[in-house]
Order: structure tokens, then C-alpha cells, then sequence
């Protein structure tokens, strides 16, 4: 019987691994640290004053706008914004409406009119149209959504009237922080390596098969229920495991970074990705690249 034995090694830090750890420090506080004493900034989000002191409530990253200091906590629940794209689970059909688990405080909502009927027909909601909701989407399924707009206290109101938008099908979900999804133009990316994803605002990333071709008639419908290759699964497995090294080592992820923790993890097979010594490898070896390109 095969026995996989690990032994302790010291690592040395060179002079590039104590550049890299001082360029990912930033301005990081924990509560009761003092910020700033200067009475002439403006108190925001995460801060409270204290002796005429402005002190941090939370523990995250000092951000400067103006006058005004906020402190963006690293671990936190997701506060949605307009536009932001988001991956989340129906959990509850109501009248006219779903609730959605999107992993933020309160439950988001997905309006019957917010959504485009199979075969993209333009009409006026029905009460047939209500009576039939779980024919759409049901309890459990997975969508890809867009936030329309923010409640008063919270909520996020969804809407997924765009192609690009709707239920998902087969493939990987991975719940991750929100503070580590970088915000970019395109959430969506097809990878070269034959797989794709959707890097939602809230930390959920969607690894799934890049099809062939999106039918449009289906008004995001559609889910194809073909058996997935190996080759299709190895990839998103290796992709998923790259997604926990980069999120345990605190990396931002966008297309790049996870493209090239990709490429950096192909000498290793796809379980031993996650061993601490390899998983440490693999991401110095995508902080070098990302640096590069930088540069």
C-alpha cells in the first residue's frame, strides 16, 4: 500500500518573496487601532472617533477619498451595488417573485418581470405566467444575475433580462470571499484552457464546459444536460483547486491571476494542488508572473 510521507522544510525568503510580501502589505488596521489624529478628515464606514482620535471599528484596509477615511473590512458579508454581477441559489417561490441566497445579509429578490420568458417574448406578465414560475426556476437552481437596484435596507433587487443572464447548468460552484473578486468590466471570461467561469461580486465563482453555442431561442432557459468529457472535468477541477490556493493566500482574483495559477500548476496532478508546500509554490510562481506583467 502506497504511503504519501511529507517532511517539514525551511523555507528561505529571497529578496523577491520580501518584496512581494511587502507590496501585498497595505494599509491594514484592527479594531482600536488609531488612523488618523488629524481632526480635519471626515469619519466613514468601519471608523469612529475616540478622544478626537479616528479609530477603526473593523479589521481591513484604510481607504482614502478626499477627506473622507472608510476602513474596508477583508472578510464581510456582500453589500451589493448597481450593476454588480452576482451567482446565487433560488431558495424560496413566492407570489410574483424568488428569493435568492446571493451571501449577503438579507435574502435578494428576483422578480417575475424582471426576467425574460423562454423563447424572449416581450408581453405583459399573466397570471398563467405566475401559476407556471417553478417551470422556470424552483427551488435549488443556480442563477447568474445582474443587481438592478438596492433596497432601503439592504435587499438587492436582481434582474436577469440579458442573454448572458439566466439559470445555469452544469459545473462548479465556489463560494469564496467577496473582498478577493476583483471589479472588472466582464465577469464572464472563456478560458483558454477549454473551460469558463463567472467571477460573481459576492464570491460566488461558477466553473463550468465552454459550449459550443448559446441557444438564444431558450431565453436563458436552457440548460444543456449532455454528459461532460473527462478532459472538460480534470480541467475545471484543476481550476477549482487553484481558485482555494489563490483565495488562501489572499491573491485578487480576476482572469489573469487564475489563468495563471493555471499554468503554473499544470507540472502537478490535480489532487496534489492543494498540499500546503505545492499550493505555496504555485502561487509565489503566479505572484512572479502577475509582477512581470505588471512591469
Amino acid at each position: 500500500m502506497a504511503v504519501d510521507m511529507r517532511l517539514p522544510t525551511f523555507r528561505s525568503f529571497t529578496a523577491s518573496s520580501a518584496l512581494l510580501e511587502r507590496k501585498s502589505r497595505k494599509d491594514l488596521v484592527v479594531p482600536g487601532d488609531v488612523i488618523t489624529s488629524d481632526t480635519g478628515f471626515m469619519r466613514g464606514h468601519g471608523t469612529y472617533m475616540d478622544d478626537e482620535k479616528l479609530t477603526a471599528s473593523v479589521a481591513g484596509e484604510v481607504e482614502r477619498v478626499d477627506k473622507l477615511i472608510c476602513v474596508r473590512p477583508l472578510k464581510t458579508r456582500f453589500n451589493g451595488e448597481v450593476g454588480d454581477v452576482v451567482v446565487g441559489r433560488i431558495t424560496e417561490v413566492q407570489q410574483k417573485r424568488w428569493k435568492v441566497e446571493t451571501n449577503s445579509r438579507l435574502d435578494s429578490v428576483l422578480q417575475l418581470s424582471s426576467v425574460n420568458l423562454p423563447g424572449g417574448e416581450l408581453r405583459r406578465r399573466s397570471a398563467e405566467d405566475e401559476l407556471t414560475m417553478r417551470e422556470y426556476l424552483q427551488e435549488g437552481d443556480l442563477i447568474s444575475a445582474e443587481v438592478q437596484s438596492v433596497f432601503s435596507d439592504g435587499a438587492l433587487l436582481l434582474h436577469t433580462r440579458s442573454l448572458k443572464y439566466g439559470k445555469l447548468g452544469q459545473g462548479v460552484l465556489v463560494q469564496l470571499s467577496p473582498s478577493l473578486i476583483k471589479r472588472q468590466k466582464t465577469h464572464f471570461h472563456n478560458l483558454p484552457c477549454g473551460a469558463s467561469l463567472i467571477l460573481g461580486n459576492n464570491g460566488f465563482v461558477w466553473l463550468y464546459p465552454t459550449p459550443s453555442q448559446q441557444d438564444e431561442e431558450a431565453g436563458g432557459f436552457y440548460t444543456s444536460l449532455e454528459p461532460v468529457s473527462l478532459s472538460d472535468r480534470e480541467v475545471i477541477s484543476r481550476l477549482r483547486n487553484c481558485l482555494l490556493a489563490l483565495s488562501a493566500h489572499k491573491i485578487l482574483l480576476y482572469d489573469t491571476s487564475v489563468l495563471y495559477c493555471y499554468e503554473s500548476s499544470l507540472p502537478h496532478q490535480v489532487k496534489d494542488i492543494l498540499k500546503p508546500e505545492v499550493m505555496e509554490e504555485i502561487v509565489m510562481m503566479t505572484q512572479h508572473k502577475l509582477m512581470e506583467q505588471e512591469a
